[in-house]
C-alpha cells in the first residue's frame, strides 16, 4: 500500500527552520500504515529536510554552521551563470539533502524522544515550499 499527500510551507529568509514532525504524523495516521516507512522529500535545491532536536539553540546553530562551512558569496562558479547570490544556497542544500525517510511502527513515526523532523531554507529569498510526503 501506498499513500502520498503534499504539505506546503512558507519559508521568509535564509535560515528559516521549520518543525514539521506534526504534520508528517497526521499523514501517517491518515494513510493507515501500522508498519512501513515515510519519506519526506523537498521539491527543490535549495532546501533541506532532516532530524534535529527542535529547540531555539539547535535551530540558530544549524544555520549558522552551514554559513561558516559554506558562507554566502559571490565567488561560487553558480554566480558565473545565474547572478542570484544564491550558489551557497544549493551547496548547503546538498550537503544536508533534500529528503529524510523514517521507520513506522504501530502506525506512528519511529523517533527519539529529541527527534523532530525539520525543514530548513537554505536560499536568500522566501518561498512557498512543495514537500511530498509518501508512506508505505
Amino acid at each position: 500500500m501506498s499513500y502520498q499527500e503534499e504539505m506546503r510551507i512558507k519559508t521568509i529568509r535564509h535560515g528559516d527552520i521549520h518543525d514539521i514532525t506534526d504534520q508528517v504524523s497526521a499523514i501517517v495516521a491518515r494513510s493507515g500504515v501500522k508498519t512501513g516507512m515515510v519519506n519526506v522529500f523537498n521539491i527543490g535545491s535549495t532546501a533541506a529536510i532532516g532530524t534535529i532536536e527542535f529547540e531555539p539553540g539547535l535551530q540558530m546553530d544549524i544555520s549558522e554552521i552551514l554559513d561558516q562551512l559554506i558562507p554566502p558569496g559571490t565567488h561560487y562558479r553558480h554566480e558565473q551563470s545565474w547572478h542570484d547570490g544564491n550558489g551557497h544556497s544549493h551547496l548547503q542544500a546538498t550537503i544536508m539533502g533534500p529528503s529524510l525517510t523514517v521507520p513506522i511502527m504501530e502506525g506512528k513515526l519511529v523517533l527519539g524522544t529529541w527527534q523532530q523532523i525539520f525543514h530548513l531554507e537554505c536560499d536568500n529569498k522566501p518561498h512557498s515550499r512543495r514537500i511530498i510526503v509518501t508512506v508505505q
